[in-house]
Formats: structure tokens, C-alpha cells, sequence
């Protein structure tokens, strides 16, 4: 398997054994996204960008319908956003749109 299948195996996995806990079937309420976090991030580096609070503002991010629980797609967003984050400290470069446009007025 390549390194992006095992990434989105993993990614519904990982969903769906944490979502079978508590709650409602393929829905993660916030306890279990706490568990998620707090079991399946396992380096300093990601653990000091996930706190309590960390956890609670995501939830109200990432859950749009404001049901208290998210399902795989709000689940998503979430990795994608840590994904987005630690694409940042590596690269040193933000999300800001229309950067490197300097110069370009001409075009």
C-alpha cells in the first residue's frame, strides 16, 4: 500500500474505532476526540499544539451543525488543520492568500 492510501486507511480506522465508543454510531463527541488526540498523537511536537482548551476550540470549529459531535467529514477538517499546521512549522510558510504576488501588478 503507498503512504497516502495508508494515510486515508488510517485516517477512517482510527474514526471509526473511537466513533463505535460512546454516543452515536460514526460520530465522535468530545471526549472521543479527546481520546483520539491524546492516544493517536504521539510526539511532543503535536501534543503541545493540542491542549484542553486546544480541543475545545475545535470542536466549535470543526462542528459546523453544532450538535456536540463530529462525523467523518468534520473529523477531516480537523486532521487536515493539524496537517496545515505542521505544514507550516516545516516550511516556515502561512495559509495567506495572495502572498508572493508583490511585483505582479503589471501582469
Amino acid at each position: 500500500m503507498s503512504r497516502l492510501e495508508q494515510i486515508i486507511t488510517s485516517m477512517v480506522d482510527i474514526f471509526l474505532e473511537y466513533a463505535d465508543d460512546e454516543g452515536r454510531k460514526k460520530q465522535l463527541n468530545k471526549d472521543e476526540l479527546k481520546a483520539v488526540l491524546e492516544k493517536e498523537i504521539q510526539s511532543e511536537e503535536f501534543k503541545q499544539k493540542i491542549s484542553a482548551e486546544a480541543v475545545e476550540e475545535a470542536m466549535k470549529m470543526i462542528d459546523k451543525n453544532h450538535d456536540g459531535e463530529i462525523n467523518f467529514r468534520e473529523f477531516c477538517r480537523c486532521v487536515c488543520e493539524l496537517a496545515k499546521w505542521y505544514f507550516q512549522q516545516k516550511t516556515g510558510k502561512g495559509g495567506k492568500q495572495g502572498r508572493g504576488r508583490e511585483g505582479h501588478e503589471e501582469d
